[in-house]
């Protein structure tokens, strides 16, 4: 039996009103998408709207909290009521934590699970219901290098992006057989505003994970780019920094080499958190 196709393009992305989200929107528009942008930042949802549509495309905005479940169905509801169905929801929300598993609270742990991961469970739930029942649909889960490599002392951000790994790669066996194909992109370091809502126990945190962000070559536009030729051909991995990608084949190809570099890393952890405190007690 022939699968079910569209020429239609619609495309749904949440967390579209600043950084990657925002380069994945309108990079989708200069191609021909008509584009809806969700995200809880209102004003900035609309200024992309408004350079959507300066685009030639229709787009909406609508104030989604993907730790909320109304949110999200207001999302697939509005979408249904615009334009009938949809081909990619991209879960793209996200925030960052960083901190040691003795310093860093709870709230931090649930506040990153809730966004991070929860976020983009509901995302998936809601709208494969909708790509089952037109036949098709592609969802793209935005994940991070983090989620490959773990880096010391970021231990819950890892988590939830490890978690939506095995989550993507789960969804990508049980839903082709639907002709619902799923991506997920593992980005390392690159510039954007991550680091203004990140939360740490640590005094100067955000901006360490600021000047790690700005060390990139590739900025937010080049990954959207790399994101829309990836999911044209339908790849599952998605993975933009060739130094990281790297890393990762010495993880599954080299791990005791990989383990001796990270390991490395962790003892220089140690090494910076013991002089900065005997420089606080000096």
């Amino acid at each position: 039996m022939q699968k079910k196709t569209s020429d239609k393009k619609r495309i749904a992305i949440t967390g579209a009103a600043s950084g990657l989200g925002k380069a994945i929107a309108l990079h989708y528009a200069k191609a021909g998408w008509d584009v809806a942008v969700a995200d809880i930042q209102d004003d900035d949802g609309q200024h992309v709207v408004s350079e959507i549509k300066g685009l030639g495309r229709d787009s909406f905005f609508c104030h989604c909290d993907v730790t909320k479940d109304d949110d999200i169905s207001s999302l697939h509801d509005q979408i249904v009521d615009r334009w009938g169905g949809l081909e990619i929801i991209v879960n793209n929300a996200g925030v960052a934590t960083h901190g040691t598993m003795d310093n860093a609270p709870l709230t931090d742990w649930q506040w990153v699970i809730d966004i991070n991961l929860m976020g983009v469970v509901r995302g998936c739930k809601q709208f494969t219901t909708l790509f089952k029942q037109q036949g098709h649909g592609h969802i793209v889960n935005v994940a991070s290098m983090a989620g490959l490599l773990y880096t010391p002392e970021m231990g819950s951000y890892n988590a939830t992006k490890a978690a939506t790994v095995a989550l993507s790669e789960t969804l990508k066996f049980e839903l082709e057989p639907y002709n619902i194909h799923t991506s997920v992109v593992c980005p390392g370091f690159f510039q954007t505003n991550l680091a203004k809502s990140a939360r740490s126990p640590d005094a100067g945190a955000q901006e360490l994970i600021d000047r790690l962000l700005s060390t990139s070559k590739i900025d937010a536009d080049d990954i959207a780019e790399i994101i829309f030729t990836a999911v044209e051909k339908k790849k599952f991995w998605i993975l933009p920094h060739k130094t990281y990608k790297n890393l990762w084949l010495m993880k599954r190809y080299i791990p005791i080499l990989y383990q001796r570099t990270f390991g490395i890393m962790g003892q220089k952890t140690k090494h910076k958190r013991e002089k900065a405190a005997r420089s606080a007690s000096a």
